[in-house]
C-alpha cells in the first residue's frame, strides 16, 4: 500500500468526552468524533437520558446540551453493546446524585468488571445496591476522598475523575491510567471549568467544584487506529504517511516496529511507515500506558507472521485476547498458544479464507492478514470492525488494497 491518509479522531477519548458533557446543564460542542458505532451508540444513550443532541458526520462533531435529562437509568439495550456506555453512571451521579446501570458489555476479550469505578463511587460516599442486574448507586453527594485503584482501569479513571469534579473536597486517586484518553479527558474537563493536575500520571488531583460550564472540545487523534495502517503498510512491504498524528503517543508501537526492521520517520503531527517486506522476529508484551498497548496486540502479532523466525507475544492485560490465533490458522499461520502467550514462527504464506472476527481488535488484524494473503479473504461478523474503525475499506482502498464491504 501507497498514500497519505488522515487519522481521525480516538474512539476511547471521544466515548468519555461525550459521557462528561452530562456534568452541565450548559451546551457543549466536541470536534473531531469519529463516525463509528460506538459513538453512535453513546450518542443514542444520551438522547434516551433526555439530552439534546446533534451529530454532525460530515464534520465529525457533536453537540450536547444535558438541560433537561428525564432519565437517569441506562437501558439495557445499549448497555450490552459496549463496556462504554457504564461511563455515563460517575456525571449522572456527581450532578444528579443517583445512577442506574446493567453491567456493561462490548468485546468478549476477558474479565472485565466495573469494580474499580463501584469501589471508588462507595468510598467517595455513593450507596451502591444491585436489583434485578442492575448497579442502582445513589449519594445526596460524593465527598473527595483518597482512591486507591486496584490497578490502572481507564474506564475506571475516567468514571472517578469525571464524579470527582462535582464532589465536595480533594480527591486523590492513585495508580490511575496513565493513558493518553485519559489526560484528553482531563483536558476536556478543565476547559468545562474542573480543578484537575496529575493527569497523564499514577496519581491525580481533583478539586471538586460547585459547577462546570459548556466549553468547545477536541478529540485527540486516535492511535490505535494510526497503529493499525502503520502496520497495514509494513505487512504489504509499502509506504503510507499518517497525518494528524500525536507523534510521541506512538512511541511502544514505534519501537517495535523498528526491531523488527520497519523503517519510521517522525514529523511534526505525520508518521511515516516505510518496509520492504524483509522483517524480523520479536518478543512484545502488552502492558498499560506507555507500555505497548492490547487494542495493537492482534495487528502486531498478524505483522510477525510475516516475520523470520520464532516470535513471542505475551498478553498482560485482558486474559481472553489471543482466541483470534486459531482464525490466523486459518489463513496458514503458525501461531501456538500456552496461556497468556502466543509463540509465531514465521513467515508464514498466508491464503485467503473465510474467517471471523470476534472482537474489534481481532476484526482488524484479519483485515490486515487478509492484505498480505494469496487469494480472498472473507471476513465475517464485521459489525464489530466498525464499532472503532470509521470508513476502513474505502481508506484502505484509496492506499491501494483491494478490498469491498459487502454488507452494512
Amino acid at each position: 500500500m501507497r498514500g497519505a491518509v488522515a487519522i481521525n479522531g480516538a474512539k476511547n477519548a471521544a466515548l468519555p468526552a461525550l459521557a462528561a458533557t452530562l456534568l452541565t446543564s450548559e451546551e457543549c460542542i466536541i470536534d473531531n468524533v469519529p463516525c463509528i458505532e460506538d459513538t453512535r451508540t453513546l450518542v443514542d444513550l444520551l438522547t434516551y437520558l433526555g439530552c439534546e443532541v446533534e451529530f454532525d458526520v460530515e464534520r465529525h462533531r457533536v453537540r450536547v446540551c444535558a438541560r433537561n435529562l428525564n432519565e437517569l437509568t441506562t437501558p439495557a439495550e445499549l448497555a450490552t453493546r459496549m463496556r462504554a456506555s457504564f461511563l455515563v453512571t460517575g456525571p449522572l451521579l456527581a450532578r444528579f446524585g443517583s445512577a442506574r446501570a446493567p453491567h456493561p458489555g462490548g468485546c468478549s476479550i476477558g474479565r472485565r468488571p466495573v469494580n474499580v469505578d463501584i469501589k471508588g463511587f462507595a468510598s467517595m460516599g455513593a450507596t451502591v445496591v444491585q436489583e434485578s442486574g442492575d448497579y442502582l448507586i445513589t449519594a445526596s453527594r460524593l465527598k473527595g476522598e483518597r482512591l486507591y485503584l486496584d490497578y490502572p482501569s481507564h474506564t475506571g479513571t475516567e468514571n472517578l475523575l469525571m464524579a470527582a469534579c462535582l464532589a465536595k473536597g480533594k480527591t486523590v486517586i492513585k495508580n490511575a491510567s496513565a493513558e493518553p484518553e485519559v489526560v484528553g479527558l482531563a483536558t476536556c474537563l478543565v476547559a468545562m471549568g474542573a480543578r484537575i493536575s496529575g493527569a497523564g500520571t499514577s496519581i491525580i488531583e481533583v478539586e471538586g467544584v460547585d459547577r462546570l460550564y459548556g466549553a468547545h472540545l477536541r478529540v485527540i487523534p486516535d492511535r490505535i487506529e494510526a497503529g493499525t495502517f502503520a502496520i497495514a503498510a509494513a505487512i504489504t512491504g509499502g509506504e503510507v504517511l499518517l497525518r494528524d498524528v500525536i507523534v510521541s503517543h506512538m512511541d511502544p508501537l514505534t519501537h517495535k516496529l523498528l526491531d523488527i526492521g520497519v523503517q519510521v520517520e517522525e514529523g511534526e503531527s505525520t508518521y511515516r511507515v516505510k518496509s520492504n517486506g524483509s522483517l524480523t522476529a520479536a518478543e512484545v508484551q502488552t502492558l498499560p500506558y506507555p507500555g505497548f498497548p492490547t487494542d495493537l496486540q492482534a495487528a502486531f502479532a498478524t505483522l510477525l507472521t510475516q516475520s523470520d523466525g520464532t516470535s513471542l507475544v505475551h498478553e498482560r492485560v485482558y486474559d481472553n485476547r489471543l482466541q483470534y490465533a486459531s482464525e490466523l490458522v486459518k489463513m496458514g499461520a503458525t501461531i501456538s498458544v500456552n496461556g497468556q502467550t502466543a509463540v509465531i514462527n514465521g513467515p508464514s504464506q498466508l491464503v485467503g479464507t473465510k474467517v471471523r472476527a470476534l472482537d474489534i481488535r481481532a476484526g482488524a488484524a484479519l483485515v490486515i492478514a487478509g492484505l498480505a494473503a494469496d487469494g480472498a479473504t472473507e471476513i465475517q461478523d464485521i459489525h464489530h470492525i466498525s464499532r472503532g474503525y470509521e470508513k476502513i475499506a474505502e481508506r484502505l482502498r484509496q492506499l491501494g488494497a483491494d478490498i469491498e464491504r459487502l454488507v452494512d
